[in-house]
Formats: C-alpha cells, sequence, structure tokens
C-alpha cells in the first residue's frame, strides 16, 4: 500500500474528518522537500493552549482524553515540522485570535475560563470553520463548471492547477487532534478495541450496540 493509499484510508476511518489542507500535507509529502521550520514555532503559552484545545476536542469520559495521551506536543510538532508557511501562519494566528475572542468575551485567557466557556468558544469556531468551507467549496464548484463549459468540444493542453483551498485553524487542530490522539497507545488501547496479536483476518464484522471500533 503507497502513502496515497494509506491517507485515503486514514480519512474513511475518520468518517472523512481530515480536511483538504491535511490531506494536502501528507499526500504532497511524498515528493515535496522538507518544510521544518527552524527555531520554535510556538510560544510556552501558546503549547499550553494547544493541549488545552485539544482536550475540548477529546475530552476524559470513560476513556482518557487528548491531554492524557500527548496530544498537544504531537500537534505542534507536526505544525511546526510538517505543515507548509501559509497554514503555519494560519494555526499561530488562529491561537492568538481565540485568546483575544476569551479576553474580549470573558475578560480572561483561554487556560482561565471554564469548560463550558472554553467549548461554547470552539463550537462557535467549529460553525464559522463549517460555513467558510462550505462557500469556498461552492465557488471552487462553480469553477470547475466554468472552467468545464469553456473546454467543451477540445481538450486543453495546458496542465491544470489544483483547486486553490485556505488553510484554516480549527480544520487543522481538529484533524491533528483526531490524528495524534487515535494513533496513540492511549487512543488505540482504551478508546478503541485492540488486539496486541490479531488471528484470521475477518472483512466484514457486525459491531455489537455499544461495542468500541477496531484500533
Amino acid at each position: 500500500m503507497d502513502r496515497r493509499e494509506a491517507v485515503r484510508n486514514m480519512a474513511f476511518l475518520m468518517g472523512g474528518a481530515l480536511s483538504a489542507t491535511t490531506i494536502g500535507v501528507f499526500l504532497d509529502s511524498c515528493n515535496s522537500p522538507s518544510t521544518k521550520t527552524k527555531g520554535n514555532l510556538f510560544a510556552d503559552e501558546q503549547l499550553k493552549l494547544i493541549t488545552e484545545v485539544a482536550d475540548i476536542i477529546i475530552p476524559t469520559t470513560s476513556s482518557p482524553g487528548a491531554k492524557a495521551a500527548g496530544v498537544g506536543p504531537f500537534i505542534a510538532l507536526m505544525v511546526k515540522d510538517c505543515y507548509p508557511e501559509d497554514a503555519q501562519n494560519t494555526f499561530v494566528k488562529g491561537l492568538d485570535d481565540l485568546e483575544k475572542q476569551s479576553k474580549d468575551q470573558f475578560q480572561k485567557s483561554f487556560l482561565e475560563i471554564s469548560p463550558e466557556q472554553r467549548t461554547q468558544l470552539l463550537s462557535k469556531l467549529r460553525e464559522e470553520t463549517i460555513a467558510a468551507t462550505k462557500a469556498e467549496q461552492e465557488t471552487l464548484d462553480k469553477q470547475k463548471e466554468a472552467d468545464a463549459a469553456k473546454q467543451k468540444g477540445f481538450a486543453s493542453i495546458l496542465p491544470k492547477d489544483k483547486p486553490k483551498t485556505e488553510p484554516r485553524f480549527f480544520s487543522i487542530i481538529r484533524d491533528l487532534t483526531l490524528l495524534g490522539y487515535f494513533t496513540s497507545e492511549i487512543g488505540a488501547t482504551k478508546a478503541m478495541a485492540y488486539v496486541d496479536i490479531p488471528g484470521r483476518y475477518d472483512g466484514c464484522v457486525d459491531l455489537k450496540p455499544g461495542q468500541k471500533v477496531w484500533a
């Protein structure tokens, strides 16, 4: 299985949740030079903020949450070493904007507000991201239709550029929270059903109500 197929499978297993930016990072890394940023990309307070946001996305329930799985440092490392500069800038700005919104709305830093208030801010950010992504996709679809109409009847000899999608802070941190958690030891063994020495391969196994998915 090549890396492109592995990425597609990972996106499928996560319910198609990975954004175009994250999928592009993994696919482009097959042929692209390293995008590793020298020095520190995040301040200490930003690293703490990343960890707390991840723990709101996957909190502790019947199984340990993202913080316990060490997802925060994983996210920071991935953004610094794997994402292109425009996505890095968007991510850092997203952290700053989230902190500003917390102070504007609750007169406290994000690290000082309650879990309920954090969830409120992130829910709003999620809805804004969904709306912006939907509008962007509609624009891209219209552009594709226009390009197809122009080229109807003859084949273009010019290579087609890949549709440009804007990186979005919430999409990136959500993607990396899911990826970091479900590929961690805690995510694989506590949140999912794990068999350390699997037996025969069964291509289709029905899940019982309440049963954990297989790691």
